[in-house]
């Protein structure tokens, strides 16, 4: 008798932030994962990696979780989820306040739930439980002449509501005849929240998300899925720092019964200045302004790795948690990421992409852009010495080191851009010698790089396995799109990685056996690869199909599970968006073209 498969729970949920506050919202109100006080720490509520002790708040309705329907609001990050039941609604709303003051904005490490009647008397109760230190720890209330504050070793968290306090600490049912609030802040709150002020700050973040939005400089082609990417992509960067996250969560499997958990609430530099670029295309250069000062710090403080802690940690130690079941029982729950001891050589060029985008753009000032010319030498002069050494690669494969076709190609990137901004900066002698080696490092990526025998771009110089990295050659400018070994390569990978029109990374058996899941971001940069070949609705079609596995709120995540569509892997995922972003805007460009349509109005 076959096993029954594992029942993969829905990630239908929608993210809600300002910078310093990411939280996770399903439609049955359930917040169901929040880290505190960081992005990158131990969570206060993690049902979504044990349903049973991982801590939740949520709206309950006489006693029972009830579904809603949940949306945004549109053009914010504020979640809106109205439910109806037995001739009664309400709505619950769900925001991080993101004030706006100046040149700036506000952004308290807090998270803000407002209960608003919309017809009849719904009877309803709170659930508050909080469970701080990935639910290694339990909270003490203490009550406070409007609120509570909860304690643990690790964790202060004030809590402030109008609903009388006896009904929250207890989850004793009320009839909802008037808005209600309830707040959680981490630490001492300086000003007493009270429905007015609550209510104020609500109207005021809904204002300035909108404000961000209407700056976007939007595509004609999937204008809103990209809005919506934008928005997500704009959660994941740290106000303090400016370090950007790769997802909000850590241990959603890229599969379920495996051991593929991963912790992603820290800044790749790979995944950051893909970001970056991509909010830069969009006309968003903030985000990248403060990248760039984190990176420059992390490269001038020691030896560069792949990712740090989004207060630029080194030290980014892997450890299991067992206590937690994990996402939909798969177990497997990890703190920390053991990558941040790897070599990849790729996040050269990315890194020297990022500062050529933002160095050269004629919409940011730099007062002394030469001063960043030794950090520029330290990373071009580091892609020439690590090119010929194998690494880890893209994909990080943890017990492999080879010679990853696309890890060189970022190291000619890194020759190539790094000498076209050192003669942007005036350092003409070394802009001389990194193209000519430049030019070298892009004979083997084209020589050795793509095999004849097969008629690809393989993972490996001198392989024989297919990579879906190999897609971007052309956005990276190595070769044209419309190359025949770039053609013959996308041709072989519909072949070969596609499963159900979803493309994997590869095939190749991996440090954890066969991969099986369909990587998002790689369906996308096959949109944009066959955009670029000249098959313009063939992409605009994958691209439509694509969009339909979003969630509800048109969120993505790592992973698609080839035979069921359904979402997998960590949540929201913003290579994922970044992937998105990118195809739709070539799309939308080649069509734009293509069509006529290049002048104002037409």
């Amino acid at each position: 008798m076959s096993a029954t498969p594992p029942v993969i729970p829905k990630l239908d949920h929608a993210a809600i932030g300002n910078g310093r506050v990411l939280a996770l919202v399903s439609p049955t109100s359930a917040m169901e994962w929040l880290c505190l006080p960081r992005f990158d720490s131990p969570s206060v509520f993690a049902r979504l990696l044990d349903r049973e002790k991982g801590g939740v708040f949520r709206v309950l309705h006489e006693g029972q979780e009830v579904t809603g329907e949940l949306r945004y609001l549109a053009n914010t990050n504020v979640a809106v989820t109205r439910f109806e039941r037995n001739g009664a609604s309400w709505e619950v709303i769900d925001f991080a306040p993101r004030v706006p003051e100046g040149l700036s904005v506000t952004v308290p490490i807090e998270v803000i739930r407002v209960i608003r009647p919309v017809s009849g008397q719904p009877r309803l109760s709170i659930d508050l439980d909080v469970r701080p230190d990935y639910a290694r720890e339990q909270v003490i209330w203490h009550p406070t002449t409007d609120g509570y504050e909860l304690r643990s070793p690790t964790l202060r968290l004030d809590v402030a509501t109008n609903l009388p306090l006896p009904y929250l600490a207890s989850g004793r049912e009320f009839i909802l005849s008037e808005p209600i609030f309830v707040s959680l802040h981490y630490g001492v709150r300086e000003i007493r929240a009270t429905l007015a002020s609550v209510e104020y700050a609500l109207d005021l973040t809904v204002a300035g998300w909108r404000q961000w939005a209407r700056t976007c400089a939007l595509p004609t082609f999937a204008a809103g899925a990209v809005l919506r990417s934008a928005l997500c992509l704009k959660l994941h960067a740290y106000h303090d720092t400016g370090a950007i996250i790769a997802a909000a969560t850590t241990s959603i499997p890229e599969a379920m019964g495996t051991p593929r958990t991963w912790d992603y609430r820290f800044c790749w530099l790979r995944d950051a200045a893909f970001i970056v670029e991509a909010l830069r295309r969009l006309s968003h250069v903030n985000e990248g302004q403060q990248l760039l000062r984190f990176v420059r710090d992390v490269v001038e403080a020691g030896q560069l790795q792949p990712v740090y802690g989004i207060g630029g940690e080194r030290d980014l130690a892997e450890i299991a948690l067992p206590h937690l079941s994990g996402f939909g029982g798969n177990g497997f729950v990890r703190a920390g990421n053991a990558a941040s001891l790897q070599l990849q050589n790729d996040l050269f060029g990315e890194i020297v992409l990022c500062f050529e985008s933002l160095l050269m753009d004629p919409r940011i000032v730099h007062e002394n852009p030469a001063s960043y010319f030794p950090m520029l030498r330290r990373l071009v002069e580091s892609a020439i010495r690590l090119a010929p050494e194998p690494d880890t690669g893209i994909w990080e494969f943890r017990s492999r080191l080879v010679h990853h076709t696309f890890s060189r190609a970022m190291c000619w990137v890194a020759l190539h851009r790094g000498a076209l901004v050192a003669a942007h900066l005036g350092f003409e002698e070394e802009a001389e010698r990194w193209e000519v080696l430049a030019l070298a490092e892009r004979d083997v990526v084209l020589n050795r790089g793509f095999n004849s025998t097969v008629g690809y771009f393989t993972q490996s110089l001198g392989g024989v396995e297919p990579d879906a990295s190999n897609l971007l050659l052309p956005t990276l400018g190595l070769l044209d799109a419309k190359d025949p070994r770039f053609v013959a390569t996308v041709e072989a990978y519909e072949r070969i990685l596609c499963v159900n029109g979803l493309m994997r990374r590869y095939r190749n058996v991996d440090d954890f056996g066969q991969s099986t899941s369909a990587f998002s971001i790689c369906s996308f940069w096959h949109a944009e690869a066959l955009a670029l070949m000249g098959r313009l609705d063939d992409a605009a079609t994958l691209f439509e199909r694509l969009l339909g596995y979003a969630n509800p709120v048109g969120l993505f995540s790592e992973d698609i599970d080839p035979a069921t569509g359904v979402l997998l892997g960590n949540f929201p995922q913003a290579y994922t968006h970044v992937g998105l972003i990118h195809a739709a805007m070539t799309i939308g460009e080649l069509l734009e073209a293509r069509d006529g349509r290049v002048r104002a109005w037409t």
